[in-house]
């Protein structure tokens, strides 16, 4: 359902009953959203499969699908047109590639993970193996999980052969690279094959987590649109629970503003990746091991008095310093609770604002904040991201080394700072940040 699709043409012979009754079980199956698809195409699959099993009444087609399973799967694959090209959005896998290159460095992370899901006839997959092989990275370095609900698509995809619909790029150099021509085909190098598993499986599937994940990046790119309101939201939750706390969801073009959860845009808005946005709960410690101290809570300013008789200093001795009122413990405590709930409050909104691509606003609620709550790492950071999203490198990169001038652990600063790096071609300076990030990890693994 992912795939560009085509608009099909309407039936000669409608067939509201059997779409009527075929709906709720697709809803079921794979939480189609009929709407999205239109009404015309579901009525032209009914009446492709019924006439292929020769029924004649709609009723007798929705008992026969409700119990079979092959034909439940014909059925899906006459709906799902699984339709892709190679490097679909080239800056997206550029993107990735880098990510995936910062993500080496780390201590325990390779190889680094991915998922492809749905995966059509493996261009999706096989394009992100490309940009990872063509960054310098090695077969033992990343893996690719790839599923889709279609069998035949899958089937294409293990034989790794296409037709020139698959490159419609204008850059087609990489074809060069990794494909071989034969009887007409472009076939895909077996280097590529190794590094991607392809299997069946649908994201609505209860079962669907167990032995999966987690995955540095995952990859789920124009499906959510085609679902409706229940699925999307238990597909989120599917990809929130198999990401890395670190890790990057990139999606269709359409799709970040309608994700529900914690996310922000984890770069340009022309990548459509989402990483997750700053905790709100226990914001002044939610960076996990880290020592930040909540924010200092402001003091009242001080009350002028009418001036006193000046003393006689030959006769009075010097006064003695007026000490402030002491401030119990239990003050101190509730002025912290209070400042760390503001700032929870505040990165939960600035958070709402950027999923929202409302970045401009987002960053005048941190500015705000930053003056009425003083710094800290959690504010810097989530500025840094928006200027990053926002494509401005010299503000992102400012606000992360703030954040780590007040926690010199923040491991997600340095590997910002080494994408920055590599966004600028500064190498050196990039492999520099990777290097400080996994010593930090390393750290707080061994503590």
């Amino acid at each position: 359902m992912n795939r560009g699709k085509q608009p099909l043409p309407a039936p000669s012979l409608p067939l509201p009953p059997a779409v009527a009754v075929v709906e709720p079980l697709l809803r079921r199956w794979i939480g189609l959203d009929v709407a999205t698809v239109g009404p015309a195409a579901l009525q032209r699959a009914v009446r492709i499969r019924m006439e292929s099993l020769g029924i004649d009444r709609p009723e007798a087609y929705a008992d026969r699908v409700a119990t079979d399973e092959p034909e439940r799967d014909a059925l899906v694959e006459e709906v799902v047109v699984a339709e892709s090209w190679f490097f679909r959005d080239p800056q997206v896998f550029e993107f990735v590639a880098r990510f995936a290159m910062t993500v080496t460095a780390l201590p325990g992370r390779a190889p680094v993970r991915i998922l492809s899901a749905p995966c059509a006839a493996g261009e999706e997959p096989y394009s992100v193996a490309m940009a990872l092989f063509d960054i310098g990275l090695d077969t033992s370095q990343f893996h690719i999980d790839a599923i889709d609900v279609s069998h035949a698509a899958l089937a294409r995809a293990a034989r790794g052969r296409y037709s020139a619909n698959a490159f419609r790029n204008a850059d087609l150099t990489f074809r060069d690279r990794w494909f071989t021509s034969a009887d007409g085909a472009a076939v895909i190098d077996d280097r590529l094959r190794g590094q991607v598993a392809f299997t069946w499986a649908n994201l609505l599937d209860d079962g669907f987590r167990v032995g999966r994940g987690p995955y540095d990046v995952i990859f789920c790119r124009n499906l959510l649109i085609y679902l409706d309101t229940e699925a999307r939201s238990r597909v989120e939750a599917t990809l929130d629970a198999l990401l890395r706390p670190d890790g990057l969801l990139v999606l269709g073009a359409a799709e970040p503003p309608i994700m529900k959860g914690r996310w922000m845009p984890a770069g340009a808005a022309s990548v459509f990746a989402l990483r997750r946005g700053p905790a709100v709960a226990g914001a002044a410690s939610s960076q996990a091991g880290r020592s930040a101290a909540p924010p200092p809570a402001r003091t009242a300013a001080p009350v002028r008095r009418p001036a006193a008789p000046r003393p006689d200093r030959r006769r009075d001795a010097p006064a003695a310093p007026v000490a402030p009122p002491p401030v119990s413990a239990a003050s101190a405590e509730a002025a912290a609770a209070a400042a760390a709930a503001e700032l929870a409050a505040v990165l939960a909104e600035a958070g709402s604002l950027a999923n929202a691509h409302r970045h401009a606003e987002a960053l005048a609620l941190c500015e705000t904040a930053r003056e009425r709550l003083g710094p800290s790492p959690e504010l810097f950071f989530l500025m840094g991201m928006l200027h990053q999203a926002a494509g401005d490198l010299d503000r992102a990169e400012g606000c992360f080394h703030k954040t780590l001038y007040l926690d010199a652990t923040h491991d997600e600063a340095l590997l910002a700072l080494a994408l920055v790096a590599t966004q600028r071609g500064d190498t050196r300076m990039a492999d520099t940040y990777r290097q400080s990030a996994a010593r930090v990890l390393a750290r707080k693994d061994a503590s």
